[in-house]
């Protein structure tokens, strides 16, 4: 197709955010001939992996399966160097695809889009950005990610607080030094549980304002075997083939062969010690077949946790304080990391139950809590993120009609497949609610998905169609399927960010599909092989199509 005859603001696909989804999704653009740009607020790729850089930052899922698969001489080359990969090294690795798929120059980096609106009578989504920039592209791809949009707690004078202070989301390229200094550091998920024990090395003093205690187990996170590497990719098309046949899209955890209630203490306990010795989430979850939908089962794990908490951390009020029980194991991220409960042991580490002692206010030089007050020279905010939807919600998205997106979702996320919401044509959702995403390995969904919507849309290239969208009836029945899943299991019963409880005001809905990224995978193919049921075509004019795609109107 001629593209010199193009304004330069005019594409055949936008795509907002730069992290693997929407690295992915530009390379496949690449592949049928479009002419696609990135929108990225940040200034270099990474998306997630570029924000959250904070001491300690790295992935969950080990290296070798959270990296892209589809290309064979990609994933042989790439050397990781440790068994679960760091942020930096995450970041370099997006950096490296981008450039060998020559994509970079096709990334707008330090541009925020504020506006994406779908104009009917042209088909088109109009796209306005922070600093004016304005583009139009017929299809409009979200990449913007689950866990990208931060939240900052409401604190009482949290704004007057004249020391350093930093939120893990936001992180400075700059590394900030600790040295000599009082920390603070309010939360104990993720982000905090791999951040706490290198900033108790550095710092004078840490105090840990903990209100939810979360399940940790150890990662015995170390510097990859090349011996090990090698085995691994001398295999590895076969190993990524088993990998899509599993719930998680994870390798070498066979999924489990017994129940929990049919071992006996002893042997429970055996199968609980040789997890925590092997390290990593899945591989602990995946000790019995039903620890995630039923209750007594789940206790055996969550108490085989509990006493391991017990054994490290050598004060006993301190113990008990971390010890998680309000929900159970597995229902909010199972966090990993490595001596994370060995921390509370050092004597510069002191943990702050807020739940039995609210923090009342932030004042210029610390915290006060019902009980003590807590001078500090540093805070660190470990909050979280507004996920799933708030990056959404972060940009003003109409579709037709002028309907809002953030007024449609006000319940809830509402999608058909995760894929797209009714009422608002040629937008696409990647890896987003209702959708696996976040409850599986993230890099398998994000591909899953992207090749889904490059196929739908090479079908509406191959059959001269405009525009798709989804019909009600099809949203409606997935959301609803997407909750009788989740209901099935003990998800939906913790308060977590899975459900937007940790947003106040925010609707509590478990958003993520909890039924595998195999069956999930196998469901949208049957949709597409059926001639894509559910969604809704429109033909094209002919003077709105030339050379086998959508000629952007003047």
């Amino acid at each position: 197709m001629s593209r010199s005859s193009r304004k330069e603001n005019l594409f055949d696909v936008l795509i907002i955010g730069a992290g693997f989804a929407g690295i992915y999704m530009l390379k496949k653009c690449h592949e049928m001939g479009l002419r696609a740009r990135i929108l990225e607020a940040a200034p270099d790729v990474g998306g997630t992996w570029f924000w959250n850089r904070y001491p300690g930052a790295r992935c969950d899922v080990e290296s070798l399966e959270y990296s892209y698969s589809f290309s064979d001489e990609l994933q042989r080359e790439w050397v990781w160097p440790e068994r679960y990969s760091a942020q930096k090294d995450i970041q370099r690795y997006i950096r490296h695809v981008a450039e060998k798929f020559s994509l970079l120059d096709d990334i707008q980096f330090n541009t925020r889009v504020v506006e994406a609106h779908y104009k009917e009578d042209q088909r088109q989504w109009h796209i306005k950005c922070h600093d004016g920039a304005s583009f139009i592209g017929t299809f409009c791809i979200m990449a913007t990610g689950c866990l990208s949009s931060t939240h900052m707690p409401d604190i009482a004078g949290i704004e007057g607080f004249s020391g350093s202070f930093y939120h893990t989301g936001q992180w400075p390229e700059s590394e900030p030094d600790f040295s000599g200094m009082r920390v603070g550091v309010i939360g104990t998920g993720s982000s905090a549980v791999q951040l706490i024990p290198i900033i108790a090395r550095q710092c004078r003093h840490l105090y840990v304002f903990q209100r939810t205690a979360n399940f940790v187990v150890p990662a015995h996170n170390r510097q990859l075997d090349p011996d090990v590497e090698a085995a691994h990719k001398a295999n590895y098309p076969e190993r990524r083939r088993q990998s899509r046949q599993t719930p998680f899209c994870i390798g070498g955890h066979p999924a489990p062969a017994h129940y929990a209630h049919e071992a006996s203490a002893e042997e429970r306990n055996l199968m609980y010690e040789k997890k925590w010795q092997t390290g990593g989430a899945i591989s602990y979850l995946y000790s019995y077949k039903e620890l995630l939908v039923d209750p007594e089962a789940n206790e055996t794990a969550g108490s085989f946790v509990r006493q391991k908490i017990r054994s490290i951390v050598r004060d006993p009020r301190t113990a008990e304080d971390l010890c998680p029980n309000d929900h159970y194991i597995g229902t909010k991220r199972l966090c990993l990391g490595d001596d994370y409960y060995e921390t509370y042991n050092r004597d510069n580490v002191t943990l702050v139950n807020i739940r039995t002692s609210p923090i009342r206010q932030v004042t210029s030089n610390g915290i006060v809590t019902d009980d003590d007050d807590y001078q500090l020279d540093a805070m660190i905010l470990a909050t979280g993120f507004d996920a799933m939807t708030g990056s959404l919600f972060a940009i003003d998205i109409r579709g037709r009609g002028s309907a809002a997106l953030r007024e449609k979702w006000r319940y809830g996320p509402l999608t058909y497949l995760g894929l797209m919401t009714a009422g608002f044509p040629n937008l696409f959702f990647v890896a987003g609610s209702g959708s696996p995403s976040v409850k599986t390995n993230m890099v398998c969904a994000i591909e899953q998905h992207v090749e889904w919507i490059s196929g739908c849309i090479q079908h509406m290239m191959a059959n001269r169609l405009a525009e798709i969208s989804c019909s009600e009836d099809a949203e409606r029945k997935w959301t609803d399927h997407v909750a009788e899943v989740g209901n099935a299991t003990l998800y939906p019963t913790a308060k977590s960010w899975y459900s937007g409880d940790n947003i106040p005001g925010k609707s509590r809905v478990f958003t993520p599909y909890v039924g595998g990224l195999d069956v999930y995978r196998k469901k949208c193919d049957d949709v597409a092989s059926s001639g894509y049921t559910g969604f809704r075509f429109i033909g094209s004019e002919d003077r709105r199509l030339r050379e086998g795609f959508f000629e952007v109107s003047e």
